[in-house]
C-alpha cells in the first residue's frame, strides 16, 4: 500500500470502490467481458457475503457501491473478482488490471444516493449511452424499474420481494446509508 494511504474497514460502512484496467486501456469494452465482470461479481457477493447496493462496469474501469463481506474483508473480495475476470479474459496480455483500487467510506445518506446517482450517470456523462436505462451493464435498471439481472442487489424491490417470501434479512450497518426508501422513491 502506498505512503500515507489508509482504508477504513470494519466500520459498519458503505465503500464507493472504483477500479480500473491496466493502464486505463478499454479491456471490458466487449460485451462478453461486461458479462464476465457481472457473473464474478454475483460470485464473489455470494461467496463472501458481500452486499452490492450498485455498480457500473465501464469499458476500462468500474465503480462499486458495496458493504464490507461477512467472510473475509473488502481486500479478499475485490481480489477475488478481478482475479476471476483476468484468468477468463487476459489472454496475451501480461497484466488486466491496475494494482490497486479506490475506497470511499460513505458515512451518510445523502453521500449514499449521491454516489449511487454518480456510478448510473457515468455512462451517460461519457457520452455511451443519452441515458441509464440505456446502459445495460450497471444496476439502474434494478433500482429504476425493479429489473433483476445477474447481480442481486440490496434495494427496496429486492426488499419487498424477501418480504412476500417470508425471507428477513437485515444489513447490521449505519441505519443511514442502508436506508433504501419506499418503492415509489425516485431517488436512484
Amino acid at each position: 500500500m502506498p505512503w500515507g494511504l489508509k482504508r477504513y474497514q470494519h466500520t459498519g460502512q458503505s465503500h464507493f470502490i472504483t477500479f480500473s484496467c491496466y493502464h486505463r486501456l478499454p479491456y471490458l469494452s466487449s460485451t462478453s467481458a461486461k458479462q464476465q465482470f457481472e457473473l464474478s461479481l454475483e460470485d464473489t457477493r455470494v461467496r463472501y457475503g458481500m452486499p452490492v447496493a450498485g455498480y457500473v462496469v465501464m469499458p476500462e474501469h468500474v465503480h462499486l457501491l458495496v458493504w464490507e463481506p461477512q467472510r473475509s474483508n473488502l481486500a479478499t473480495a475485490l481480489q477475488s473478482i478481478k482475479q476471476s475476470v483476468s484468468r477468463l479474459l487476459i489472454g496475451g496480455r501480461e497484466h488486466f488490471w491496475q494494482k490497486r483500487y479506490y475506497d470511499f467510506n460513505v458515512r451518510a445518506a445523502d453521500k449514499f444516493w449521491e454516489k449511487l446517482h454518480y456510478l448510473h450517470q457515468n455512462p451517460v456523462k461519457r457520452g455511451l449511452v443519452k441515458s441509464p436505462e440505456q446502459w445495460t451493464w450497471s444496476s439502474f435498471r434494478h433500482h429504476a424499474f425493479g429489473e433483476i439481472g445477474t447481480v442481486e442487489l440490496e434495494s427496496h424491490w429486492t426488499a419487498l420481494r424477501r418480504e412476500r417470501a417470508g425471507i428477513r434479512f437485515e444489513l447490521k450497518k449505519d441505519r443511514d446509508a442502508t436506508t433504501f426508501g419506499d418503492p415509489g422513491s425516485t431517488k436512484i
